[in-house]
Formats: structure tokens, C-alpha cells, sequence
């Protein structure tokens, strides 16, 4: 086991904001799935979609949003996203396979496609390609840890220039059980995400009740997040994150 400390990112909403692509990728997908949202283009992402962001999960819950949004009332589905979402499958006789396959797809033929115009809808958030450089300087190796799919991540970190010592797509499994391999091959420093329910479930995870937690202020949040945190989870602004990491809170 190597000496050099690795800090684990999310990708989505930590290190690249991809809300454009979000949009464009669900609204293509939903057009093949013959449900193309009258009256909205691909190219302009909605305010109630960037809205719901937080609450999504998996890729296919974008689809549906793409779907559901002609119609589709923010306040009822923020206030029961679950039992919402439920019923917009039901009513569809859509399956969350279907649609992350039919999600897939779309990436996969824009990358085949157009490379260069599919990596232009993501864009890192300021200062963090810089900042993931300079952790070779503090001693520290890097990874990445994302529920989206190794190959999409791989192509948009290459296109960034940016090489972590380790990437894990959703293929690798629930995060929890990742980090744990993880944890047996190197000294964690920590885990950066912008998903709260998950670093709750990280810390409620045996084996990582002492691994340092940030939650990313400028990700996809919902209002709440910020609120009332856990003490094991730390609220990390990009002031501080820019920082050394000997003196991140």
C-alpha cells in the first residue's frame, strides 16, 4: 500500500457541470422514445429541469423529466419526487431500463458522432482542473467515483486534461462498497460529493464511519442540503476547497 494519500471526487456536479448535456442528452432520448417535449428545444436547458436536478439519482430520471416537463409541475414534484416519479412511469408503461438504455445510446452515438461538440456541452466549474493538478504538489493522489459510465467519464476527463489515479463508473458498484476496495489498497483523505443522501450513506457504512466527508457547495444541491449537516459532513465552499488540503475544515 502505497504512502500517498488518495481523495476521492464525484464527477457530475463536483468537478464538471454538465447541466447543458444533461438536458440535451435527455431531451434526444426522450424524442426516441417517441415522447419529445412539445414546445421545448434541446438546446435550452428549463429552468424547472435545473430545478429537479438535485433530486435526480440515475441518468434515466432525466429522461422522464425531459418527458414529463410540457406538463410537469416543479412544486408537486419537489415536494413528492418519489411517489411523482412513480406515477409518470406507470402512465408511460416505461421501465427505468428502457430508459437509461435509450439514454445510453444517445451519448453513445453523439461521442461516435460529433466528440468535440458533446464534450462542449460540459464545462468544469472554475478553478477545478487547476486545483486537481496541484494536488500532486501537496503529495496526494487523486480518483474519481461517478454513477455515470467509466467510458463517458474517461472521454471528458481526457478532453480536460486531467489524469486521476483511479476512475470507478457506475459498473464498479454502489459507492460505499467501492470506497471500501478502495480503502484496502490506499490511505484515504476523504470523499468529495454534492449529494448529500449519499454521504450519509457513506458515513452510516461500516468501515467508513471515520472517513473524512465534503459536500461540494457548488454542486447540485438541493435547498436543504446546507442545512443542519451531520458533523462528520463538512459544507466545502470553493474558497476553501482552492486551499491546501491540510486546511480544508
Amino acid at each position: 500500500m502505497t504512502a500517498r494519500p488518495l481523495l476521492v471526487f464525484d464527477f457530475d456536479g463536483v468537478i464538471v457541470d454538465g447541466m447543458a448535456e444533461y438536458w440535451w442528452s435527455a431531451w434526444m432520448a426522450a424524442q426516441r422514445l417517441n415522447a419529445e417535449p412539445q414546445g421545448l428545444g434541446p438546446d435550452q436547458v428549463p429552468q424547472g429541469f435545473r430545478r429537479l436536478r438535485p433530486w435526480v439519482h440515475h441518468g434515466w430520471e432525466m429522461v422522464l423529466l425531459a418527458a414529463e416537463m410540457p406538463r410537469l409541475d416543479p412544486e408537486r414534484w419537489i415536494k413528492d419526487y418519489g411517489p411523482e416519479q412513480a406515477l409518470a412511469l406507470q402512465r408511460r408503461g416505461w421501465s427505468a431500463s428502457q430508459l437509461q438504455e435509450a439514454l445510453d445510446e444517445v451519448r453513445q452515438q453523439a461521442v461516435g458522432s460529433d466528440r468535440a461538440a458533446w464534450l462542449g456541452l460540459h464545462h468544469p466549474f472554475p478553478g477545478l482542473v487547476d486545483r486537481l493538478q496541484a494536488l500532486q504538489g501537496e503529495g496526494v493522489d487523486w480518483a474519481v467515483l461517478t454513477t455515470k459510465t467509466a467510458a463517458f467519464t474517461a472521454e471528458l476527463l481526457e478532453s480536460l486534461g486531467l489524469q486521476p489515479w483511479r476512475l470507478d463508473g457506475r459498473e464498479a458498484g454502489p459507492k460505499p462498497e467501492v470506497l471500501l476496495r478502495l480503502q484496502r489498497e490506499r490511505v484515504l483523505a476523504g470523499f468529495v460529493e454534492d449529494r448529500r443522501a449519499t454521504l450519509e450513506t457513506v458515513h452510516g457504512t461500516d468501515g467508513l464511519q471515520a472517513l473524512p466527508c465534503w459536500l461540494a457547495s457548488w454542486g447540485y444541491l438541493k435547498p436543504s442540503d446546507r442545512e443542519d449537516l451531520p458533523q462528520e459532513i463538512q459544507l466545502i465552499a470553493p474558497e476553501r476547497f482552492a486551499a491546501p488540503l491540510a486546511q480544508w475544515p
